[in-house]
């Protein structure tokens, strides 16, 4: 089994090197009517026909052939009808046919395929969890498509990859093989987050940077950095921390009293699930906390960024 530890090493620790039917009928029709035309005239204006009689002679037509610009229909690869095959098979409810059609795509390499085998195991959608089938599968996207350019949709699939192998080696994953290693999942998360610009994997940056693992050095202003960039893409968690933080200030974070207010109020807006509670009591906290005026300059800075996430 490949796994994504094997990667060579980057100064991340990451490695960056890693004729149609139709046609046929309608060519018939034109060369029947070419044909039962007594006389024509060749396509340089001339009469044709024996010895320049300006007859044209039976069977002495120039073979027609398709224009250049017909479009083609796409040949449809068999790894590609088996991973739709198998996605429509899990949305359909038909778990086992659809793990059978995606492990036969995944097994030819199809990164779209090893990425929804992955979340399906890691999740234990449908079937029982197996974070170690999950890890191998994360792992071989890691190190087959490291260097896909961003901005594809299959980029965001193998950035999703990469943060969910970072996450396997906070904790680590001993039927995998792999031991708690905090500094290769930052390098996991680091990755994604400069080359793919995740913003999931920007926000786990800067929760590490905040102190979240032990053994990590804690660097809010660092922290500030990734959270921003991930706050921006819309992320509401990363929101509600760099709000917290800004609100409250750290060590070489001044605070912004009204910013990190604007930030929290974003981030409880998108909070609906019964696990983010947490961002609904900071932004509580925040709002309690702050004098009249910070509240108005912060609903300034709302209107503002509203009016600029429209356009």
């Amino acid at each position: 089994m490949i796994v994504a530890s094997h990667l060579s090493p980057l100064p991340a620790g990451i490695r960056r090197g890693i004729a149609a039917p139709a046609l046929k009928a309608g060519l018939a029709g034109l060369v029947c009517a070419f044909l039962s035309v007594p006389a024509a005239l060749a396509f340089d204006g001339n009469a044709q026909g024996p010895q320049g009689s300006g007859q044209v002679a039976f069977g002495a037509v120039a073979p027609l052939t398709p224009p250049l610009d017909v479009p083609l229909a796409p040949a449809v690869r068999p790894v590609d009808e088996a991973f739709r095959t198998g996605a429509q098979a899990i949305r359909a409810g038909q778990t086992a046919k659809g793990i059978d059609a995606l492990g036969y795509a995944a097994a030819q390499g199809h990164a779209m395929a090893q990425w929804k085998l992955g979340r399906i195991y890691a999740d234990g959608d449908g079937v029982k969890r197996d974070d170690a089938k999950a890890f191998d599968y994360f792992s071989k996207i890691a190190n087959t498509h490291a260097e896909d350019y961003p901005g594809t949709p299959q980029s965001r699939f193998v950035a999703n990859a990469f943060v969910a192998l970072g996450s396997y080696y906070l904790v680590g994953l001993p039927a995998a093989g792999v031991r708690r290693d905090p500094q290769r999942a930052r390098d996991m998360f680091q990755y994604a987050a400069s080359y793919f610009g995740d913003a999931d994997a920007q926000l786990q940056l800067g929760k590490l940077y905040l102190g979240s693992v032990d053994g990590m050095p804690r660097d809010p202003r660092n922290a500030g950095r990734w959270l921003t960039l991930s706050a921006q893409k819309g992320q509401f968690e990363a929101q509600a921390l760099l709000g917290r933080l800004l609100f409250h200030g750290d060590s070489g974070v001044p605070r912004q009293a009204a910013r990190g207010l604007m930030w929290l109020t974003l981030a409880r807006d998108a909070a609906s699930r019964p696990e983010d509670k947490w961002v609904v009591e900071a932004h509580e906290e925040a709002f309690a906390e702050a004098t009249s005026s910070e509240r108005s300059m912060a609903l300034t800075y709302l209107e503002g960024w509203l009016k600029t996430a429209k356009r």
